[in-house]
């Protein structure tokens, strides 16, 4: 069964096995608590793709965010794919030199 957990400005749910999406807020007021949901539904998942489509504001603890999503996913020798990654986000990548890290 799908799992999902909601908090006031966004929703982190799994769409598939390993498939999840991002709705909301990706910003200072919101990573932290996205990392604390994501550690419970991402599991032992080796392989995982994250819509980001429906991000509606993201900046750069965002992108802190997807790091670390990806040092957890190599940690595991696993891969995270990200999906529909929010102009914002893209560019606070390229100007922070990150961008082939995601």
């Amino acid at each position: 069964m799908p799992a999902s957990l909601q908090m006031s400005s966004f929703e982190l749910k799994e769409v598939g096995t390993g498939r999840f999406e991002l709705v909301g807020e990706m910003s200072f007021d919101t990573a932290d608590k996205i990392l604390e949901s994501s550690r419970r539904l991402f599991g032992n998942y080796a392989g995982l793709e994250v819509d980001l489509s429906q991000v509606s504001k993201a900046d750069s603890a965002g992108l802190a965010l997807l790091l670390e999503w990806k040092a957890q996913a190599n940690q595991k020798a696993g891969a995270i794919n990200f999906l529909g990654m929010p102009d914002s986000l893209v560019a606070i990548a390229r100007t922070t030199e990150v961008s082939d890290m995601i």
